[in-house]
């Protein structure tokens, strides 16, 4: 058996990624509303709001977080593409 025939598997696969991966800018905004929906809820104290209420704010923060980050990075994202697109533009071509 030579090494062409032998599977490496080191665990460096590529697995199945987090639920938020792969939500993109309208993904964000709904967990930004979601998470803000949650903490009036929270806030309000409706029903099925327990006596403490700090988790319920620090899980609707948690929501919050998690959609602020996915929705900067798809716009960090976008302004990438944009920029080299337009740099791709710029160069002149060569010979």
């Amino acid at each position: 058996m030579s090494d062409a025939d032998v599977e490496r598997t080191d665990g460096r696969g590529d697995g199945p990624g987090p639920w938020w991966a792969d939500l993109g800018t309208w993904g964000a905004v709904a967990l930004i509303a979601f998470g803000a929906l949650a903490a009036a809820w929270v806030h309000f104290r409706l029903p099925g709001t327990s006596e403490e209420v700090a988790p319920g704010y620090y899980q609707a923060a948690r929501v919050i977080t998690i959609g602020l980050v996915i929705a900067g990075g798809t716009l960090l994202g976008r302004r990438r593409d944009r920029a080299a697109a337009a740099e791709e533009t710029q160069e002149p071509e060569r010979a």
